[in-house]
């Protein structure tokens, strides 16, 4: 009877004491976080409620096992599975709360500043930085518990590592565009380059950048067409960065005229148009004649923007409403094509 009962009396009470403690530092946390509605940090914290009850667990069967008495001839597998479980939930649990903790940065840098470019830069870097933690947890994880589950690597461990020269030139070369991935990914964070959030023109499309990772790069292009690229690209070839320096932008609209075009009517109802448009920041405007032809003139009207999104669609409206209301009230002076009609040949001929 002492054989059953033991076990029961431990890994029942292990296990009862375990979740007692994850209910009440979850009680602890959403009582600090009504205490404090002002930072989201507790309420963050409470995504690793999960996996901290399951490092409790397996921590805590692992410490009070011995106290069963089952003296199992796979006591050892037992503890080492244990001991994997705990490894896994302690990355499990650093990965949440490195999420938590990013986000919480995050969103109070946000509230402090207004500077959109700034909140940006930092975004990518919580991001990328996020992302190499959980790559070298996942990683020293996986080693560890290779090791644990499989002894005999130690000694294969040991003769690795006496070599670790070699072996490290040989992975270099082999994985030689990856590192520069990786390399060319920390210069975008830290460099200040490109950011998530930036409007750019990369091979002839333009988007925002939507994801930076270790090795790739996503531009949501206009359509919602996706663009991904190998972060090395951004450091290797030149691309636009219409977001660099701020936001704000300044749009032009090309117009080819005829040369009776009224271009003093034509600046006033562009800059009286503009003033209706919520669009429009107010910053700029201007309509100059930048070319002249033998058949047309070149009229360029510029406007500016709060961003890339407003100036898209602030040109194309200029460019409608321009050529509109040059078709009412001035159409001639809409580019005309010379067409004359072909005599008969008898005619020439005459």
């Amino acid at each position: 009877m002492d054989e059953v009962l033991r076990p029961l009396i431990v890994f029942g009470g292990t296990l009862a004491v375990t979740v007692a403690v994850g209910v009440l530092i979850d009680r602890l946390l959403c009582y600090a976080a009504t205490k404090h509605p002002r930072t989201r940090l507790p309420g963050l914290l409470r995504r690793v409620q999960l996996p901290l009850q399951l490092l409790l667990a397996t921590a805590g069967l692992q410490f009070t096992y011995p106290m069963a008495e089952l003296h199992l001839r796979q006591d050892a597998v037992i503890r080492n599975l244990l001991a994997t479980a705990a490894i896994l939930a302690a990355a499990w649990l650093t990965i949440r709360a490195v999420d938590a903790v990013a986000e919480n940065t995050l969103d109070k840098y946000a509230g402090r500043t207004a500077d959109t470019a700034r909140v940006r830069r930092l975004h990518t870097q919580l991001t990328l930085v996020r992302r190499i933690v959980t790559t070298v947890l996942a990683l020293t994880s996986a080693a560890v518990v290779m090791l644990l589950l499989f002894p005999n690597l130690r000694t294969l461990g040991t003769s690795l590592l006496a070599s670790a020269g070699i072996i490290g030139i040989i992975a270099g070369v082999a994985a030689q565009s990856t590192l520069g991935n990786l390399m060319a990914g920390l210069q975008i964070a830290f460099g200040d380059s490109v950011k998530i959030g930036d409007t750019v023109v990369v091979e002839g499309e333009w988007g925002t950048v939507e994801e930076i990772t270790l090795s790739f790069l996503t531009v949501r292009i206009w359509d919602d067409r996706r663009l991904t690229m190998p972060v090395s690209y951004f450091n290797n070839k030149p691309y636009e960065n219409w977001s660099k320096g701020g936001p704000q932008l300044t749009g032009t609209v090309f117009l080819h005229l005829d040369h009776s075009t009224p271009v003093a009517e034509l600046r006033e109802h562009l800059h009286d148009y503009l003033r209706q448009r919520p669009d429009w920041d107010g910053r700029d405007w201007n309509l100059l004649v930048t070319d002249s032809t033998p058949t047309s003139i070149v009229v360029r009207a510029s406007m500016s923007a709060r961003n890339a999104d407003d100036v898209w669609t602030l040109r194309c409206a200029v460019r409608e409403e321009l050529v509109a209301w040059l078709g009412a009230y001035h159409p001639y002076a809409l580019p005309k094509i010379s067409t004359a009609v072909a005599a008969p040949a008898h005619a020439l001929a005459d």
